[in-house]
């Protein structure tokens, strides 16, 4: 859609929303226009109605109907019974409009004169010269002279300077939310989150909007989330031992006592008591990390080791790698249709089809012992143990298998079509499960394509 399509689109919108004919000669009313018709706008269509929706109700001097909870049935269609605390929806929205409000200013909106903020503690937007907002001054409204007919607006509303005010006085208070919140996952989560914050200004969006609701549903509302990536050192015991494992021996550390007559004391002591986790899991956890709708308050870094049974029955959980590797993937597979279990060998993992549909294989092997082969993968999003929460399970043959998974739900156009069709219509949804197949260079990754989905 070129961008003077989308402006057209957008005062089309605004008509049905019976907004005031004056709207269009408010240099503010322009600029929103402006900024919600590029394309991070145009891609997310909620994004650009919470954006028209703030800065209208700014524009009328209704900034008591700027509330979490108005925005959330005026703008995302909620009912009025809904509750905030259990449906974060606009907070997760609000941190990704101010994050691609920055981002414009800074990009294609550069050279604009006014620019729009909305201050974290609120949602009411303020305006401010652009001379002002590169100084790093607190945004407040800009008085600005409107041509007749429109009113003239050149006090500041009280509502808008307190919530300028009410942005310095919370700095010192999210600053120390923010060590709070990441004391309780492991250090190295933490500078993944502080790069997340280095590169919002140069990365591009790493999201879209088919993949809004899965993110959602894990990162948002009131219960945790626990990132669980695979534990290499396990898998590695498994292989020396020729030993598979099943969860509840791995649960009461049965992996202690293997026995690895082929190492030293000290290097078979390593891997039975270190947490070691491959590059690929790290690479998953900093996508995450970057997502817009991650809320760091409630996740939760989880070695595998460290989990226990009660955290998948309260939370929800993002599982990296397959049982081999991360024995709990094996949990949510007993309601699953593509299962990996492994075969007499650590090397014969294989992806079963319970029910094959047509076109589709019973069962799917990797060709591990050849540089290059064709290799598979899981994405399963699944209920938790108490059904109250999520699981998504992203999981390969192999390495390669696993970071091909990942890959899809950070570049999510051969996906998109499959989440769409899982979405419900208020927005929630559906549990699913996509096969995927892949070639593997050197354990690397070069391509994949769907071979098979469930929608539940």
């Amino acid at each position: 859609m070129s961008r003077t399509a989308a402006v057209g689109e957008q005062k089309a919108h605004a008509s049905q929303k019976a907004w005031p004919d004056w709207f269009e000669n408010d240099p503010r009313w322009q600029l929103a226009q402006r900024v919600s018709a590029t394309q991070p706008f145009v891609r997310s269509r909620l994004l650009s109605k919470f954006l028209l929706y703030v800065v209208a109700e700014t524009l009328v001097d209704r900034t008591s109907e700027i509330s979490e909870h108005q925005i959330g049935v005026q703008v995302f269609d909620r009912p009025a019974s809904y509750r905030s605390v259990e449906d974060n929806i606009v907070r997760t929205y609000a941190r990704q409009l101010r994050r691609r409000l920055t981002d414009y200013f800074v990009g294609e909106g550069a050279s604009e004169s006014l620019h729009i903020d909305v201050p974290v503690g609120g949602y009411i937007p303020v305006f401010v010269p652009a001379a002002a907002a590169k100084a790093g001054q607190p945004m407040f409204a800009a008085p600005i002279t409107l041509p007749s007919p429109a009113p003239l607006i050149d006090a500041q509303p009280a509502s808008v300077v307190h919530a300028g005010i009410r942005r310095r006085r919370l700095l010192p208070l999210l600053i120390g939310a923010a060590v709070v919140a990441y004391s309780v996952v492991l250090v190295s989560l933490a500078n993944l989150i502080e790069t997340r914050l280095q590169a919002k200004r140069s990365a591009p969006p790493v999201t879209s909007e088919a993949m809004v609701p899965l993110w959602i549903a894990l990162f948002g509302g009131a219960a945790n989330c626990y990132i669980v990536p695979a534990d290499a050192g396990f898998n590695l015991l498994e292989d020396l031992s020729h030993r598979p494992m099943p969860l509840a021996a791995y649960v009461n550390g049965g992996y202690l006592n293997l026995s690895l007559p082929q190492m030293d004391e000290h290097s078979a002591n390593d891997l039975r008591g270190q947490h070691f986790t491959s590059f690929v899991d790290l690479q998953t956890v900093t996508a995450l990390a970057r997502l817009p709708e991650f809320n760091p308050h409630r996740v939760i870094l989880r070695f595998p080791r460290d989990l226990q049974l009660d955290d998948l029955k309260s939370a929800n959980a993002i599982i990296l790698g397959s049982m081999s590797s991360n024995p709990w993937a094996s949990i949510a597979e007993s309601n699953a249709n593509f299962r990996i279990v492994n075969g007499a060998s650590m090397r014969d993992a294989t992806i079963l089809n319970l029910k094959p549909q047509p076109g589709e294989a019973s069962s799917y092997a990797s060709q591990w012992n050849q540089p290059a082969h064709e290799t598979y993968a899981v994405i399963a999003f699944l209920p938790n143990l108490s059904g109250n929460g999520h699981l998504l399970l992203v999981q390969g043959l192999d390495v390669a298998g696993t970071q091909a998974a990942a890959e899809m739900l950070f570049h999510p156009s051969a996906i998109s079509s499959v989440l769409q069709r899982a979405t419900r219509p208020d927005g929630s949804l559906r549990s699913f499960e996509i096969l995927l197949r892949t070639s593997s260079i050197e354990s690397r990754s070069t391509s994949a394509q769907i071979l098979g989905t469930r929608i539940y």
